[in-house]
């Protein structure tokens, strides 16, 4: 839920107009939707390559997922692995566009670790795989954008822990 809408809920709900501290934070969150827009963008622009490089770095620094047993082993499991990263990938961006981390945690992170576990998958190892994606992504932005998405990658990468 955007800091939009929580106001108007929160305000409505008590019957009032809102607050200024209410209308403080939705004027900045006006004010940084450009910047939001433009990282969202940047990384749908470059998903492939954000996938393409963390997945390299992640099998890298995590054979064991790509050896016979793990869960990456074989064309069809990697070609999963990487779709997964793509789907966290779009989470962020979702949190990126509403500046807000409930579109992540309503959409993709409710059961994930269950899901995970039942699936013998490692945790630790997707959690990886998205802070690889967070470092690809952060490398090609000026750092105050990197620092924005970043937060939204680390949400995720919390979520798995």
């Amino acid at each position: 839920m955007s800091i939009v809408t929580k106001s108007i809920v929160n305000a409505d709900a008590e019957a009032r107009y809102l607050s200024p501290g209410e209308l403080d934070r939705i004027k900045g969150f006006v004010t940084g939707g450009e910047s939001r827009l433009r990282i969202a963008q940047s990384l749908t622009d470059n998903r492939e390559r954000i996938i393409k490089q963390a997945g390299d770095q992640l099998f890298q620094r995590r054979p064991d997922i790509v050896s016979p047993g793990g869960n990456a082993y074989g064309q069809e499991m990697t070609a999963t692995c990487l779709r997964d990263l793509d789907y966290y990938l779009r989470l962020v961006t979702y949190g990126v566009v509403s500046g807000d981390v409930t579109p992540i945690e309503e959409i993709g992170i409710v059961g994930v670790r269950e899901m995970y576990k039942s699936l013998g998958t490692s945790i630790d190892a997707v959690a990886q795989g998205i802070a690889e994606m967070k470092n690809v992504a952060s490398s090609m932005m000026s750092g105050e954008d990197a620092a924005e998405a970043g937060s939204y990658f680390d949400y995720v990468i919390g979520a798995m822990s």
